[in-house]
C-alpha cells in the first residue's frame, strides 16, 4: 500500500476587523476624544457598510491625496503605511470601495462598502472583540459602536458606561469581558443566522 500525499493550501483572508483595528488606531493617535464606528449589512440590497467617523486632527489636502500610496505616512517609526491601500484594495475587490473625508482640526471618516454576497469580501470578523480591543488600547477615548442589519439596529457607547459606572477608566478586565459578552449577543441577534 503507497502513502497518499495530501496538499492543504492555506489561504490567507484578512478580516474586516482587523483593517478597522487599524483605522481606530490612526484615530486614536491623531488624538481624537471620540470614535464612532458604524456597520451596516443591508441584505436586500446586498451592501456591507463600514464607516469610522473621528473628531482628531484630521489632514491636509495634500496627505489626503496620497493615501492610496503604500510610502505616505505620517509616522515616524516606519517608511510606509500599508492600511489604507490593503483596506481600499479588499473593498475595490470585493465589489466595493473606499472614500475618506477629512478636514485639518476637524476629524476624519473612512467609508467602506463591500458586496457582500461576493467570493472575494473578507469576513467581517468578530465584531464583539474588535470593539473591546479598540476601548482596551484606548480607555480615555469615547468610543460609539453601531450596528445595524434588516432586522435593526444595536448602540453601544462607552460614555454611557462611563457615567453609569462613575468612572473615567475602562480597562478594567472584568467590567472589558461583560462588554464584550453584550456587544456579542446584540449582534448575533441582529444577524439572524447571516453569516457576514
Amino acid at each position: 500500500m503507497t502513502a497518499r500525499r495530501i496538499f492543504v493550501y492555506n489561504v490567507w483572508v484578512t478580516e474586516l476587523s482587523l483593517h478597522i483595528l487599524d483605522i481606530a488606531n490612526n484615530s486614536t493617535r491623531a488624538l481624537a476624544k471620540t470614535v464612532t464606528l458604524e456597520v451596516t449589512a443591508d441584505f436586500v440590497r446586498d451592501v456591507l457598510t463600514v464607516a469610522i467617523t473621528d473628531d482628531g486632527h484630521g489632514m491636509d489636502e495634500e496627505l489626503l491625496k496620497r493615501l492610496s500610496d503604500p510610502f505616505a505616512t505620517t509616522r515616524t517609526t516606519r517608511r510606509v503605511g500599508m492600511g489604507i491601500p490593503l483596506y481600499r484594495m479588499a473593498a475595490e475587490n470585493s465589489g466595493g470601495s473606499l472614500q475618506i473625508e477629512s478636514k485639518l482640526g476637524k476629524g476624519t471618516r473612512v467609508t467602506a462598502t463591500f458586496k457582500i454576497s461576493h467570493i472575494d469580501r473578507p469576513p467581517l470578523g468578530d465584531m464583539a472583540e474588535t470593539v473591546i480591543t479598540m476601548i482596551g488600547g484606548a480607555p480615555e477615548t469615547d468610543f460609539t459602536f453601531i450596528y445595524r442589519t434588516d432586522a435593526g439596529a444595536y448602540e453601544f457607547c462607552t460614555k454611557a458606561v462611563k457615567d453609569a459606572l462613575g468612572e473615567d477608566d475602562l480597562s478594567d478586565v472584568t467590567v472589558l469581558l461583560y462588554l464584550k459578552d453584550l456587544i456579542d449577543e446584540n449582534v448575533k441577534n441582529l444577524n439572524g443566522g447571516n453569516h457576514i
